[in-house]
């Protein structure tokens, strides 16, 4: 039990707090056992679609509160006021517009799970949050199209970038290089199309 040893510090990054698929988000932090061992990292980009703003927020006991503020006064800027303002209306207002997001990622996750499941060799997983999927692609690991074999997930994303035009993330940014992964934060028809253009590029793999 990490209560045993007061030294350790929980480090908690919940930005997908409401894009959860499963059940209602509970933080580590609102556990009284760890509370004053838990640093909660949060933000707006991803509940509230506020990405580029770069307005987050942390909370966590005073002691680490305050040297945060001591550090991060030296090296950023004050977050702008409107995002501020904006930041403060998101978390006091209904969140009914939040659950809708949810829902639409909900519909485009499983919407794109059965469009990669009907390509040849794609090891579909089945994400319950945020809006990525992480197919494992090791089954083509050693085959070859173009003139290029695909020996790692490195090599999978820019093969499927320059034949398909689509973009992917290797797994290996991950720590994972037998997947890729793949947003579906983007239109229904956008997704549609890219994944139809990344199964025609490993359909020409040999």
């Amino acid at each position: 039990m990490i209560t045993k040893h007061k030294n350790i510090v929980i480090v908690s990054d919940e930005i997908y707090e409401y894009i959860n698929f499963l059940d209602r988000h509970v933080s580590i932090g609102s556990f009284t056992q760890v509370k004053d061992q838990t640093v909660t990292v949060n933000g707006f980009s991803k509940g509230f679609a506020m990405t580029g703003w770069r307005l987050g927020y942390i909370g966590a006991p005073t002691w680490i509160a305050n040297a945060c503020i001591k550090i991060q006064g030296q090296f950023t800027s004050g977050a702008t006021a409107f995002g501020q303002m904006a930041g403060a209306h998101a978390l006091l207002s209904d969140l009914g517009p939040t659950h809708k997001m949810r829902d639409a990622f909900l519909k485009r996750r499983d919407m794109v799970i059965g469009l990669l499941k009907e390509i040849p060799g794609m090891q579909v997983n089945h994400p319950q949050g945020a809006f990525y999927i992480f197919p494992n692609i090791s089954a083509y690991f050693g085959k070859t199209a173009g003139g290029v074999t695909i020996n790692n997930s490195d090599d999978f994303a820019e093969y499927i970038l320059n034949e398909a035009h689509v973009a992917v993330v290797a797994g290996s940014a991950f720590g994972t290089d037998d997947c890729f992964r793949l947003s579906y934060a983007a239109s229904e028809e956008q997704l549609r199309e890219a994944v139809r253009r990344i199964g025609v590029a490993v359909g020409e793999m040999v």
